[in-house]
């Protein structure tokens, strides 16, 4: 056998070891057969070894140990090969390191000692000195294409001829050669790193580096800390550019609300942009997942030209859900917006202020009719509750419920008056009933109403004693509106104004001209009160009212007269 082996080399040397090898296995086999009983008695009573171990032995003693760095060196030059893309016989690897494996009788210290440990340091030198040139002429995206590729080949070849065991050393030795020593380079490579790539959202590339660096759990925590800066330098431009956009508008006096719709879409496309970078193409990693919410946090919780960011979002929703918004927007398409809101929201830290926020511009939106639609009202509500809690939308839950309830109330109202011919106000009346605990707070005053509005608080009244006698009713006229028919010379305009001005305006009935002392008598306003009233009515876009003096503020001495020769566009003004 020795001779034989001894004058082959290479290739031809691993062939006739294979087929040597084979013939030996074939021999100590029959020997088994032959001497199976001594095997089997006579050996097991002496405590002698089995023929098979002996007949290993021999092989391992006196061609093994004399051949094994020949064949080592012989297998690692295959292999070499087969990386720089030749083809080489695989089956007769396998064969020739299942010699390594066998011939340790159970144990893999022959393999790891006289093969894997050459394998590994060769493996190391190679993959260095690729490295070392890949780095420094290719750019990021293709040295990481070539890299991925060197550990798919790696893979392949502990599949088809090296044994398992090899698997995590040999991948730890070629990710530290390819990854662990050039991972700065990566990072911070000019046109091409991972700044690089995240400023121009490259995003297969992206997604390339995040599953290698993935892989080496060192570099998770700075290619995190790297995507959270960046996420949190993006959100800050953002900013800067809505507080610039609104300082400019200020300083133009143009209206600053339709900059911060802008702004909250463009906060919007940023998160989706983002979460989908992260549960995509980043896998949903937990370091990097937990990184871009810090970075969100972060920016959520800042304020934006005066503005904090739970008031505008409360705002965008506002706009969203009113009639007449400027987001012309479908069903599907409000749905699917006022799910990216809450998922906002859930970054804010105090979510109260934006329920505070959010109340008031629900409140006004019920109470005037300004919903463009109760079915997105309501669903707003149960997305709010699902991701904050009850606790947060139970008063306005209490709200939707009161308005209701009010409905009925209204219906059970015209249906007394319909039965009591006494209890007649005189106008149609609607009156919506709250409950003070739901609502946000508003200013009550004692407002003197005309005569025709005492009637119709007196008769509401009546009704509703005969439903409770335990509640309160206190009247917020800041809140109520009036449809009044003005005579004027040229025709005759339907009025839409507040139960303040519809007041003011009835004292005219009896009185041709009114100082404004005699009006905040007659009213019983306070005189902030009285200068906003009388404002309204004569110096704003209707001068319902003429003011003898000419100027536009309103001053004490000041006296008025019902202008009985307005004229209006439309029949009815607001």
């Amino acid at each position: 056998v020795l001779p034989s082996l001894r004058e082959k080399h290479d290739e031809f040397m691993l062939r006739e070891l294979v087929k040597r090898w084979g013939n030996h296995k074939v021999m100590v086999r029959w020997l088994s057969r032959f001497f199976y009983y001594l095997d089997r008695y006579f050996i097991a009573r002496r405590s002698l070894p089995p023929l098979n171990e002996v007949g290993l032995t021999c092989f391992r003693e006196l061609v093994y140990q004399e051949l094994k760095v020949k064949v080592s060196d012989a297998v690692i030059s295959l292999i070499d090969k087969e990386r720089e893309g030749e083809q080489i016989d695989r089956a007769l690897l396998k064969n020739i390191l299942d010699i390594f494996v066998v011939i340790g009788m159970g144990q893999m210290d022959y393999y790891e000692n006289d093969f894997e440990a050459a394998l590994l340091k060769d493996s190391a030198a190679y993959y260095s000195r690729k490295a070392s040139s890949w780095i420094s002429e290719d750019f990021c995206p293709d040295y990481l294409l070539k890299a991925e590729e060197c550990l798919k080949q790696v893979k392949d070849r502990i599949s088809h001829y090296l044994h398992s065991s090899s698997e995590p050393k040999l991948l730890e030795k070629v990710q530290h050669e390819l990854w662990s020593v050039y991972a700065s380079h990566l990072f911070e490579k000019e046109h091409s790193g991972y700044h690089a790539l995240l400023t121009g959202d490259k995003v297969e590339n992206l997604s390339r580096m995040v599953r290698v660096f993935s892989k080496v759990p060192i570099f998770l925590d700075p290619l995190a800390n790297i995507f959270k800066q960046h996420v949190t330098d993006e959100g800050t431009a953002l900013v800067k550019q809505a507080e610039d956009e609104a300082d400019s508008r200020k300083a133009n006096k143009k209206d600053v609300g339709l900059q911060q719709q802008v702004f909250v879409r463009k906060l919007i496309e940023l998160h989706d942009k983002y979460v989908a970078y992260v549960n995509g193409r980043f896998q949903n990693h937990i370091l990097l997942h937990k990184a871009f919410k810090e970075a969100f946090e972060a920016l959520c919780n800042k304020g934006v030209g005066g503005s904090s960011i739970a008031e505008l979002l409360a705002t965008f929703c506002d706009d969203i859900l009113k009639k007449g918004s400027s987001e012309k927007l479908g069903d599907e398409a409000t749905e699917e917006m006022l799910e990216k809101v809450v998922k906002l929201l859930s970054y804010i830290s105090d979510k109260d202020l934006f329920s505070e926020f959010y109340r008031k511009k629900l409140a006004r939106r019920l109470l005037f009719d300004k919903s463009a639609n109760d079915d997105h009202e309501r669903s707003m509500l149960t997305k709010l509750k699902q991701q904050c809690g009850g606790q947060l939308t139970s008063k306005m839950e209490g709200m939707v419920t009161d308005l209701t309830l009010a409905k009925e109330n209204q219906t059970s109202f015209e249906e007394y008056l319909s039965n009591n011919r006494n209890a007649n106000p005189g106008i149609e009346l609607t009156v919506t009933v709250l409950t003070t605990g739901f609502w946000p707070s508003y200013t009550s005053f004692d407002l003197n109403l005309p005569v025709e509005m005492v009637k119709c608080v007196k008769v509401f009244r009546e009704f509703y004693q005969t439903k409770t006698k335990h509640r309160k009713l206190t009247w917020i006229y800041s809140l109520g509106t009036c449809n009044i028919i003005g005579n004027f010379e040229p025709r005759s305009t339907e009025l839409m104004v507040t139960t303040s001005q519809a007041s003011a305006l009835l004292l005219f009935n009896s009185s041709d001209r009114l100082s404004y002392s005699e009006i905040m008598t007659q009213l019983n306003l306070t005189d902030d009160d009285v200068v906003r009233l009388l404002h309204s009515l004569s110096s704003a876009k209707y001068q319902i009212l003429n003011k003898e003096s000419n100027t536009k503020s309103i001053a004490p001495t000041d006296h008025f007269e019902f202008n009985s020769k307005f004229t209006g566009k439309m029949q009815r003004i607001k």
